[in-house]
């Protein structure tokens, strides 16, 4: 750490922190490795410039997820990334979270080329019930990758980013489009309306298939053929994967959202239950009637 915060002009909004290292830079922020003065605690802190938000006109965006990040500042699970705290100053907000040292789960595909079907497993289970854990808050984060998952000191997921993240309220139906092509659902790039847990689902199903076979199931330099192999559900599973992945991932990227299997069956299916901690075992606790009343503020805020 560098010991002093002055160097951003920070120093009064973060006098609890020492500033270290800057570990990624987005398109109005960046996000720095720090350390608690008193515990020294090592934390990632997220840098939103209001300036460079108002430019861009993406203060909406940066809204969404502060505030979905409170919520989940309320409702702890240990797959999605941990807030401690959210400070306003006049030029930038600061967003202080759990810091993940093992980076970004895209980055260990690549170095192990593809994954273990166990360890793939453990980690889709961690994703699933990290998951399960927003659809059961009213959440649909909207844009599942192996970049917006990180890996802890023990490669344990960490659901983050959750910029594009909407909320599902009775009655209504989502038609907002995605952050990633190869990860989105034949409705979202096609438009149309969905509930918005059936496009999550779709996410996790492309980021299963990365797990096991180190690449994407769509792709395409040319972005219609893209386009066109999503919505036709066009993709070739290798012959290396267990027979149990074979049934389940196709189940995942079925096309028509009104077919395609639910986390409760994801939950029920053999190649997911087999060496399921205890832990994930059970599903989370229903903090419906919480979420609707969150919805219920988050809506009237907008």
């Amino acid at each position: 750490m560098d010991g002093n915060t002055r160097g951003g002009g920070h120093s009064e909004a973060l006098k609890n922190y020492n500033l270290g290292t800057t570990l990624g830079i987005g398109s109005f922020g960046k996000v720095k490795l720090a350390e608690h003065k008193l515990t020294g605690q090592k934390v990632a802190i997220k840098i939103l410039n209001r300036r460079q938000m108002e430019i861009m006109q993406m203060e909406e965006k940066a809204n969404r997820e502060i505030k979905i990040l409170r919520l989940f500042s309320d409702f702890i699970h240990p797959h999605i990334i941990r807030v401690y705290e959210v400070i306003d100053a006049p030029k930038d907000i600061f967003v202080v979270m759990e810091y993940c040292n093992n980076g970004e789960l895209l980055d260990y595909i690549i170095e192990k080329g593809r994954l273990q079907e166990d360890e793939a497993r453990r980690i889709f289970q961690q994703i699933i019930s990290g998951v399960e854990y927003c659809h059961r808050n009213m959440i649909v984060h909207h844009d599942l990758k192996p970049e917006n998952l990180l890996l802890d000191s023990k490669y344990n997921v960490k659901l983050v980013d959750f910029g594009l993240s909407n909320v599902m309220h009775d009655g209504h139906f989502l038609n907002t489009s995605c952050g990633s092509t190869n990860y989105a659902a034949p409705e979202v790039i096609s438009g149309e309306v969905y509930v918005g847990p059936e496009v999550d689902i779709w996410s996790c199903g492309v980021v299963l298939y990365a797990l096991l076979c180190g690449s994407v199931p769509f792709d395409d330099e040319y972005t219609p053929n893209l386009l066109k192999k999503i919505k036709g559900g066009n993709y070739i599973l290798p012959t290396h994967l267990s027979d149990l992945a074979k049934d389940l991932i196709p189940r995942m990227l079925l096309v028509d959202p009104m077919k395609r299997i639910t986390i409760r069956e994801i939950r029920d299916h053999q190649w997911f239950q087999n060496h399921l901690p205890r832990y994930l075992a059970v599903p989370p606790p229903d903090t419906t009637q919480q979420a609707k009343m969150f919805i219920r503020n988050f809506l009237s805020k907008l």
